[in-house]
């Protein structure tokens, strides 16, 4: 039977709860199908809330067992989603709530709360995991110390804090810090630790551990690495030390997200830990860094001060999200980071934002909270911080983030918070700034220009386009950063930075006896979309002269989106402009290799559909491919020599280091072997694959094999190489699927989804095929619907288990609207059909809001 629609949860409703909790004492008596939780909570009155109040304590699939006030043994009966004690069974002054209820971990498939994980106890509590552990006000605004005792006979036992007691069987922890329920942390098992330590600028020694199976701890050192770094980095650079004896992490192989903060015990899914030269590529150091770093940030940045109700989730998110955007800046190339952080917004925030899954950063209701761990949430909410320094400036950011922690540590927070120290720490009036968090959408920032005399104005005009429950918006506040060049290709005016306040709005810049060429938004200054008429001719010429990197980049990316759209819409052949300015970005040795790297890719197969889109052209996927593809060789053949001499020069000699040098030289070299192939019928590739002694290396001649239809020799080589390593296979499943060509990877998906070793219930190998092949964009979007029919499918049987991951999976459907009729009528009618079925609320919420 279907679901009845639940009832939104508004922003609009909050109450500050009744009862506030001071301090949690639990055991856990583990047990893979009967552990026992034993709880005492002490409550007390909230003195914001008048009046004598029920007990509200949420609870999924629990077995009450005994519940206590004092020591009074009550008769309750739970509902479906906690217990209520009236009023008259609770003192009106501060009590002692006791209760013991059992659970099942090992049953426990949607991997939220307590669940087994090969063996091993693990818990994930955000957003709303420990109500399945047990009953508790599981909100983020109800914060308590913990002190934690395990029981079992697994040999490690770790939880919150630091560790107090232990004996044969059993073992304590204590954390100090006030927390609220979601970053409560448990695990238990077979294990083995990778440890290092910290001194803090205060002299004091942190004891690290990285946590894993036996037999994976030779590849957590730079993991441990990255975490140093992070340490160091976050007391520089913000002044925040750490405030434990001792920080863990753990890798788990069953996990839905990338990782957890939970307070001094981070819970990591294993691909985001585990590393070595052989297994791992440069993408993945650089994602280890990263997220190490995020989830480390978040000790101050979510877990000292959190947010107070889940619809300030961007308050933690996208803070964090931006300090560990400016830490991988700073360890690595900051232009190529942010043109890597600017691809990652377009292709999956503007997205968003451009379809039914459009929300503002804030959003004012849900249903599902864990459908609202989105890019708009993270990597908007980061931009939002962005934009923020721009505007106040590196001294006043600093200033208003020392009061930020000084004001609101131990404290659950709000937006309103969070603004209201940047306004008394800088004076600034940031009433229309707080419009980017409450309106959703991507505005569209049109720019026309005139010059008189010596007289160069420039006219902007601002306008976001409806969403969902939002039809139209007012102006925002926009950064625009921008420098003038004159024909010459010599800065005229270095980077200013305009604030644009009006629906159109117009500046003057004096002295300009020729007409200057604009670069406008440098930085990508703000998360919007310009819309300029300009010639391939100015674009080749910023993509030569420009000063600015990103600006740089934009002009090449734009330069290949105007020569594909003609290919895809005209069957027009590309012109010299852009053969010829992508030829010098080849030949520049003064670049950076990774943004040389970055400047010679095309735009993906997705964002030239966009593109088609915004500009009123209903894109073909079919055509798109095909015109991708010609490009592909058409680059090759024009820039041969050049793409020769950079595969050969970019072979950085030595063993393997993973540092950013290195790393962008692979990138560039694999670049150009994945235009070169087209050329020589994989006869590089196929050698780089067979002496490659990294993993960099060897998958991306793989890769490059698989772009030309060639490589079923290698496939099977890989496979039989490393078929016990469940990471590494994890990309070969993917691979294979991702670089089919779209008539037969509906096919290969189904052939790979039969094996015996596509274990579909880790999320991981679930992603690696049913998310490979909803990103193979023209495999997805086949014609006769296979596409939409295999991932439906696969939706539907992986949703009764684990919801979250159906739910976030389900997303590839979301720009159904942007194709033609009858790839809409195919894409709604599996929706349609999933939606005929007994969903979970997460997995409806996402297809409702979708199918809409």
């Amino acid at each position: 039977m279907k679901d009845i629609a639940p009832t939104p949860i508004l922003l609009s409703d909050y109450l500050p709860p009744a009862w506030l909790v001071t301090h949690v004492e639990i055991t856990f008596r583990l047990s893979p199908h009967a552990t026992r939780v034993v709880s005492r909570i002490a409550f007390r009155p909230n003195p914001a809330r008048d009046g004598h109040h029920d007990l509200r304590l949420d609870g999924e699939n629990l077995s009450l067992i005994a519940a206590r006030i004092d020591g009074v043994l009550l008769e309750v009966t739970p509902d479906d989603s906690g217990l209520t004690i009236p009023p008259a069974q609770i003192p009106p002054a501060p009590f002692l709530w006791e209760s013991e209820v059992e659970i099942a971990p090992a049953v426990n498939t949607a991997l939220e709360g307590l669940y087994m994980s090969n063996g091993m106890y693990c818990t994930q509590c955000e957003a709303e995991g420990f109500r399945k552990i047990t009953f508790y006000p599981d909100r983020p605004d109800v914060m308590a110390t913990f002190r934690v005792r395990i029981e079992s006979d697994m040999p490690v036992m770790l939880s919150n804090g630091n560790p107090v007691a232990s004996g044969p069987g059993w073992a304590e922890w204590d954390d100090p810090w006030a927390k609220p329920s979601y970053l409560f942390a448990l695990v238990a098992g077979q294990l083995v630790a990778h440890r290092g330590s910290f001194t803090t600028r205060s002299g004091r020694r942190i004891d690290l551990a990285i946590w894993v199976r036996p037999g994976d701890e030779d590849r957590c050192a730079y993991a441990m690495d990255a975490l140093k770094r992070s340490m160091a980095w976050d007391e520089r650079v913000y002044g925040r030390e750490y405030d434990l004896d001792v920080f863990n992490i753990v890798a788990v192989d069953d996990f839905n997200m990338g990782a957890m903060e939970n307070k001094g015990l981070n819970i990591f899914n294993s691909r985001y830990v585990l590393a070595s030269p052989e297994t791992a590529t440069d993408t993945d150091y650089e994602n280890i860094e990263r997220i190490i770093a995020h989830e480390y940030f978040h000790n101050w940045t979510g877990n000292r001060i959190t947010c107070r109700d889940w619809f300030q989730l961007c308050l933690k998110e996208g803070l964090t999200v931006f300090r560990d955007q400016q830490f991988c800046r700073d360890e690595r190339s900051e232009p190529v980071k942010r043109i890597e952080e600017v691809m990652t917004l377009r292709a999956r925030q503007f997205r968003e934002d451009n379809g039914p899954l459009a929300h503002p950063v804030r959003p004012e209701s849900y249903v599902e909270i864990n459908n609202f761990y989105t890019a708009t949430v993270y990597e908007k909410g980061a931009e939002l911080i962005g934009m923020l320094r721009r505007l106040v400036g590196e001294e006043g950011y600093r200033k208003a983030l020392d009061l930020y922690f000084d004001r609101l540590d131990g404290h659950a927070a709000t937006i309103e918070d969070w603004l209201s120290v940047f306004a008394e720490a800088t004076g600034r009036d940031l009433t229309q700034f707080k419009r980017w968090y409450s309106d959703a959408g991507t505005p569209r920032l049109t720019v026309s220009e005139s010059h008189e005399g010596e007289r160069y104005t420039l006219t902007f005009a601002q306008q976001t386009p409806p969403t969902p429950g939002q039809p139209g918006k007012p102006p925002r506040v926009i950064p625009v950063a921008l420098g003038l060049l004159n024909p010459n290709g010599d800065e005229v005016l270095p980077t200013t930075v305009l604030e644009m306040t009006e629906a159109e709005q117009s500046f003057t810049f004096e002295n300009m006896p020729t007409r200057p060429i604009p670069s406008l938004l440098r930085g990508f200054s703000a998360p919007v979309i310009l819309e300029r008429e300009t010639s391939s001719e100015e674009r080749a010429f910023l993509l030569a002269h420009d000063t600015d990197p990103f600006n740089r980049w934009e002009a090449g990316r734009a330069l290949a989106k105007d020569v594909l759209a003609r290919m895809v819409t005209e069957s027009a052949t590309p012109g010299p402009d852009y053969l010829t300015a992508l030829d010098r970005v080849a030949r520049d040795e003064a670049l950076d290799p990774a943004f040389r790297a970055l400047a010679l890719r095309l735009p993906s197969q997705d964002d030239m559909a966009q593109t088609l889109h915004d500009a009123g052209v209903t894109p073909d996927p079919a055509r798109i491919h095909a015109a991708t593809q010609k490009l592909t060789l058409v680059v090759a053949e024009a820039l041969s020599p050049s793409l020769s001499r950079l595969y050969e020069a970019m072979d950085v000699p030595g063993p393997y280091t993973p540092d950013a040098r290195t790393a962008g030289c692979r990138a560039l070299r694999l670049t150009a072997l994945g235009f070169l192939t087209r050329l020589d019928d994989g006869h590089r590739a196929a050698r780089q694959f067979a002496a490659a002694d990294n993993m960099t290396e060897q998958l991306g001649a793989l890769a490059a094999l698989l772009d030309i239809g060639r490589g079923q020799e290698e496939v099977g080589r890989f496979q039989r190489q490393w078929a016990r390593d469940r990471l590494v296979m994890d990309k070969w499943f993917s691979l294979q699927i991702a670089h089919a060509a779209p008539e037969r990877a509906v096919e290969l998906a189904r052939d790979l989804a039969s094996r015996d070793d596509f274990d579909w219930k880790v999320p991981n190998r679930f992603r690696a095929v049913v998310g490979a092949l909803s990103g193979n964009h023209a495999a997805f979007h086949r014609a006769d619907g296979a596409g939409y029919r295999f991932v439906a499918d696969w939706l539907l049987k992986v949703d009764p288990l684990n919801p979250q991951l159906a739910a976030r999976m389900s997303t590839a459907f979301e720009t159904w609207r942007r194709y033609d009729a009858d790839r809409q009528g195919l894409a709604l009618g599996e929706m349609k059909r999933m939606m005929a079925q007994d969903l979970s609320r997460d997995m409806r919420e996402m297809l409702d809001r979708m199918a809409e």
